[in-house]
């Protein structure tokens, strides 16, 4: 299944949710880790309305998601003149397995207008090296996705920079929309892996994401860029920090991530 069909298939309504996901999906031992938030928003969204604007957004992955069905549960914390924050939690039987904080909120009238410049990027898509799917050696769910690296090396190169840039998409996706974002902005793997000089196991502990537009110029199946560098890295801990641009150079969102190297 797609990624947008697996959202599709959910049943419930207002904060009690089932969702059921295939292997094909599974991002080592655990669902991907950008669908278990997007389900979650999804779950979310039953108690906000959606012309209320999903603005920032806070994971914590506390436990392996397998693959099969399990239920979403969200609740509002408070709702207030302009904002709006939700609590999610996935379940894997009774263990809280992802919990996620939304912060929904309309726009206000403000004088502050600053936006980050569109970052140089030697490579563009169709010039930029991909990472094929390889079977027992990338992610299974990287199979539905694209990744193309417009800067920066592979994982485990044993690379001397702690950054890349990378063309990220879904494939055969028609459309894109803030669950969607959601699954691009998770896709690339943490620069800090590319300083490896072979192979480790690694998994995101929290991830947080402020999104600054719903103008998304395409589909989920066009290029969006990723550029992306360690802030720090020490005693087995990654933390690095992203942004994503549209095919159309927009910039959509700021990633930051906490990911744990067991080796």
């Amino acid at each position: 299944m797609r990624f947008s069909e697996i959202l599709q298939a959910m049943t419930g309504g207002g904060g009690e949710w089932s969702a059921s996901v295939g292997e094909e999906w599974l991002q080592g031992r655990t669902v991907f880790g950008g669908l278990q938030a997007a389900i979650a928003v999804r779950a979310m969204r039953g108690l906000v309305p959606v012309e209320l604007p999903l603005r920032t957004l806070q994971t914590s992955f506390i436990a392996p998601l397998g693959a099969g069905s399990f239920r979403a549960e969200a609740r509002v914390l408070r709702s207030g003149r302009s904002a709006t924050q939700v609590e999610a939690r996935l379940y894997d039987g009774e263990q809280v397995a992802c919990s996620v904080l939304g912060i929904f909120g309309s726009a206000r009238e403000s004088q502050v207008n600053v936006s980050l410049p569109y970052p140089a990027v030697p490579k563009d898509f169709d010039s930029a090296r991909e990472i094929p799917f390889i079977p027992g050696a990338t992610p299974v769910f990287t199979k539905n996705v694209r990744m193309r690296w417009a800067s920066g090396t592979f994982p485990f190169q044993g690379s001397t920079v702690p950054k890349t840039q990378i063309y990220v998409s879904l494939r055969d996706e028609p459309s894109c929309d803030e669950l969607l974002l959601l699954g691009l902005a998770d896709i690339i793997p943490s620069p800090g892996l590319s300083l490896l000089k072979k192979p480790a196991p690694a998994s995101s502990l929290t991830w947080t994401l402020e999104l600054f537009s719903q103008e998304y110029d395409g589909s989920a199946a066009d290029p969006f860029l990723v550029d992306a560098e360690v802030v720090n890295a020490a005693n087995g801990y990654i933390s690095h920090s992203t942004t994503v641009w549209s095919p159309a150079q927009r910039l959509i969102a700021l990633s930051r991530q906490s990911v744990v190297v067991f080796g």
